[in-house]
C-alpha cells in the first residue's frame, strides 16, 4: 500500500511516560517519510495549550481534544466544536453540591476548579504545569473544547446521563475522563483531515496506545498499536509494534513506509 498520511497519538505513543520526550528515532523516521511526501498529523486527547512536549518534531497538522479541534500546519481551523452551554450550566449546578476537580480547556488557555491527589498525579504523569485555579463559573465565558473531569468509572454513567447530556467521555486512566462534545472522536477527526487534503482512507496509518485511540485504530487503513498498549487496544489494531521506549514508531514506519 502506498500510504499518504500518518496519524500519531502523543502520550504513550509519540512521547514516553518515562522520559517525557519523543525518541530521536521517531523524530528521524517522521522527517524521512515527510520528505517522501507523506503527511504527518498529531492526533491527541490533549487540548492545544497542553501540547508542549513534541520538541523539534515536524508535522503537517494537529487534531486535539480527540478530534473536536483540528488545525492545519499553517493554522487554518478545519474543525471547532465546543461543549454546549447547557452542559456547562448543569455541571455548575451539580458541582456546588458534589464538587470534584475539573480542568477546562479552550484552544488558548486552561484553568482548574480545584485539586486532589489524583489530579496532581496526572499532571506529574503528563509533565504538565498545574493550571491556574478559578471559579467554575469562569467556563461560561469561554469556548470550552474539553473538560478533564476527575470522577471515577463508577460515577461516570450517572454523570453522563444527568449532567453531561450533550457530551461523551473518553477515558485512558481510571482517575479521570476527557469530556468533549458528542460526535467527536479521533476516527471522525481522521475523516475531517483526509477530506480537507483529498487523501483516501485506505492510504492512512494510525498509531495509538490508549482507549481513546481504539476507534482511530479500527478506522484507519492500517491501525498500529504500541507495544506498551493495553491488550484491548492491541485487539483494535491490525499490527502491534514495540513500545514507545523501544523505537516502536520508527520500526513500524520503516516496515510499512520503507
Amino acid at each position: 500500500m502506498n500510504y499518504k498520511a500518518v496519524f500519531l497519538d502523543i502520550d504513550g505513543t509519540l512521547v514516553s511516560f518515562k522520559t517525557h520526550q519523543v525518541p530521536q528515532t521517531a523524530v528521524d523516521a517522521i522527517r524521512r517519510i515527510r520528505r517522501q511526501g507523506v503527511k504527518v498529523f498529531i492526533a491527541t486527547g490533549r487540548p492545544l495549550p497542553f501540547v508542549d512536549n513534541l520538541g523539534e518534531l515536524e508535522y503537517d497538522g494537529i487534531m486535539t481534544v480527540n478530534g473536536a479541534s483540528i488545525h492545519t500546519g499553517d493554522g487554518t481551523i478545519i474543525r471547532h466544536d465546543p461543549i454546549l452551554y447547557g452542559d456547562l450550566r448543569r455541571l455548575i449546578d451539580y458541582y456546588h453540591t458534589n464538587p470534584f476537580p475539573v480542568a477546562f480547556a479552550t484552544d488558548e488557555t486552561t484553568f482548574i476548579t480545584g485539586s486532589s491527589p489524583e489530579a496532581l498525579h496526572i499532571l506529574q504523569l503528563l509533565n504538565i504545569r498545574a493550571p491556574q485555579q478559578l471559579p467554575i463559573e469562569t467556563c461560561l465565558n469561554m469556548d470550552v473544547m474539553q473538560m478533564v473531569a476527575f470522577f471515577t468509572p463508577e460515577q461516570e454513567p450517572q454523570l453522563m446521563a444527568d449532567v453531561f447530556k450533550g457530551c461523551t467521555a473518553q477515558r485512558w486512566h481510571p482517575y479521570f475522563a476527557d469530556v468533549i462534545r458528542s460526535g467527536n472522536n479521533k476516527a471522525r477527526g481522521i475523516d475531517t483531515i483526509i477530506h480537507h487534503y483529498g487523501i483516501p482512507l485506505d492510504q492512512t496509518i494510525a498509531f495509538g496506545d490508549g482507549g481513546n485511540d481504539m476507534q482511530m485504530l479500527r478506522h484507519a487503513g492500517l491501525g498500529i498499536a504500541m507495544g506498551n498498549a493495553r491488550d484491548e487496544v492491541k485487539t483494535a489494531a491490525k499490527y502491534v509494534t514495540t513500545s514507545v521506549d523501544d523505537d516502536g514508531i520508527a520500526l513500524a514506519l520503516d516496515k510499512f513506509i520503507p
